[in-house]
């Protein structure tokens, strides 16, 4: 039986329907397709070629549960098919991009967005809420005795065994997008209030505890004492000198008699706070009416195309799908993120960033107290 077409549609309509479509063809399988031919190829073109060039996905190498994040991240997202095509496009995925090799040369990590599928700065998860009130439902029931009504550990007291952990500060869940950590620790099995195994758990449940977390996270953030100014200086002097010439290794960058000399006569505690976890942050401001705020560092790219020359220039935004700049004449310089696209980025402050998962409370307040001293 061949489909009838509506009066309402003219030829006209119809041949910008097909270009469209053809367009839209294209834009998802590119002229030097990257992609291997393969029964779940359409799919793939079809779920993720409608917000992006597929091709960035050639070049990676990933586990089926690595894979598996990246679905749930583009589920998060907004991608739109069905269960089947989902699993269908991890096949294939799976199938053609498996992980390399023993041995094998890796591409390097990076933060904030820097390659790969990596998480960072600019990819902040999207609460939604109707999805955090379903979290919320799923929290009370299997996790709120031991993580406590706010995630921010029990409100009573328990059993050590069954002490939760301050979720609002658990590493696994900031840096979750979607569910792309907490899925695979769900999967490896944690027990849960109600008796079960959180391997149970559907990909729908994990992202709706995700948005819930997150939105502890930021309501925390927005009315706690985060929010508020408070005295940073209470750490140990000595400890704080210790670690600064120590296992926190700032030393060997920075000198109490050079670049730091006469610092805590600039800035403000909250200040000195501030700019000693993240340096490119502008902070507060300095002691006394009209100092200047503390200089930061650009972060330099430089992009090679696959058939031009390398264009070096100050970061304006990086991501999986699009890179920017600004080269020292001011010009603009945008790109779409593909394989063959040579992207370096220069962080003066990557080693700040890095040691922000290994800072202790501890550590944190003692180099404050220490660099308070230094006037």
């Amino acid at each position: 039986m061949r489909a009838s077409v509506p009066a309402s549609l003219s030829l006209a309509s119809l041949l910008v329907i097909s270009a469209s479509q053809l367009i839209a063809q294209r834009r998802a399988a590119p002229a030097n397709d990257p992609l291997p031919d393969g029964p779940q190829k359409a799919t793939v073109l079809k779920l993720c070629g409608t917000c992006h060039n597929v091709g960035i996905v050639a070049g990676k190498a990933l586990t089926r549960e690595q894979w598996g994040e990246v679905i749930a991240s583009m589920i998060g997202r907004g991608a739109k098919g069905t269960d089947a095509e989902f699993a269908q496009a991890t096949d294939y995925l799976t199938k053609n991009f498996p992980p390399k090799p023993a041995g094998a040369a890796a591409a390097p990590a990076r933060r904030g967005g820097g390659g790969g599928f990596s998480m960072g700065a600019d990819d902040k998860q999207i609460v939604d809420a109707d999805a955090a009130t379903r979290g919320k439902t799923i929290y009370v029931t299997d996790c709120v005795t031991c993580h406590g009504p706010l995630a921010r550990g029990p409100s009573g007291p328990l059993p050590e065994n069954q002490k939760g952990s301050d979720l609002v500060r658990s590493l696994v869940v900031l840096h979750d997008r979607y569910g792309s950590t907490l899925g695979p620790f769900f999967h490896k099995g944690h027990p849960m209030q109600s008796g079960a195994s959180s391997s149970g758990l559907t990909g729908a449940q994990v992202a709706d505890l995700s948005h819930f977390l997150h939105q502890r996270v930021n309501d925390t953030l927005r009315g706690g004492a985060y929010s508020k100014i408070l005295n940073v200086v209470t750490g140990d002097v000595k400890a704080g000198e210790a670690y600064f010439n120590g296992d926190g290794k700032c030393s060997t960058c920075h000198s109490p008699s050079g670049d730091l000399a006469g610092v805590a006569t600039k800035y403000d505690p909250p200040t000195l706070q501030t700019k000693f976890l993240f340096p490119e942050t502008a902070a507060f401001g300095g002691r006394g009416r009209g100092a200047a705020p503390p200089a930061t560092k650009p972060t330099m790219l430089t992009v090679t195309p696959p058939n031009g020359s390398p264009v070096t220039g100050k970061l304006e935004k990086i991501d999986d799908f699009n890179v920017s700049l600004r080269d020292s004449s001011g010009d603009y310089h945008a790109w779409k993120r593909t394989p063959d696209l040579k992207v370096e980025k220069n962080d003066p402050y990557a080693v700040h960033h890095a040691l922000l998962d290994e800072y202790t409370d501890k550590n944190m307040h003692d180099v404050v107290a220490y660099l308070e001293t230094l006037k």
